[in-house]
């Protein structure tokens, strides 16, 4: 199974703090606690702030992927900008940016269990975030996706 929990659009700086606030709410309801739940919101917030810094915007959208325990949280933050030109520099930690630091990406890969990036010129950048569910939690369904749905 892979359900999608809600998206949230980036079209202005307000949205960035709007997906930090979703990626929180849904870190609680999922069973991660308070530093887990801190680390989830500020690699969304890094992401998504990487996404209408450079590209102008973007989407993030929240999953939950898996039918056994334990399950796993997938963010997906894509945009439709330029595209990252030079990946392994950045990734290597060797690159600053002239608009900020340069390490919300790297940042954002120490947060979290898993990060995929895939950046190509005039593509756009998707960056999945991956973080394994508490072996505490409770095996989530549809069912109990069904409220974060009706806020999309």
């Amino acid at each position: 199974m892979s359900g999608a929990i809600l998206s949230v659009a980036i079209k202005y700086e307000r949205d960035i703090v709007a997906a930090r606030q979703r990626a929180r709410q849904i870190a609680e309801c999922l069973g991660f606690d308070r530093q887990d739940q801190t680390r989830i919101a500020t690699a969304v917030s890094e992401i998504a702030r990487n996404a209408y810094s450079y590209a102008g915007g973007g989407e993030v959208e929240f999953q939950l992927e898996g039918t056994t325990a334990p399950q796993l949280l997938l963010i997906r933050i894509s945009d439709q900008g330029p595209g990252i030109a030079d990946l392994e520099c950045i990734l290597d930690g060797r690159y600053r940016s002239p608009i900020g630091m340069g390490t919300g990406l790297t940042g954002a890969r120490r947060l979290m269990d898993q990060c995929e990036i895939d950046s190509a010129p005039q593509r756009g950048t998707t960056v999945w975030l991956k973080k394994l569910l508490p072996r505490r939690a409770p095996l989530i369904g549809p069912a109990q996706l069904i409220p974060f749905l009706h806020h999309r």
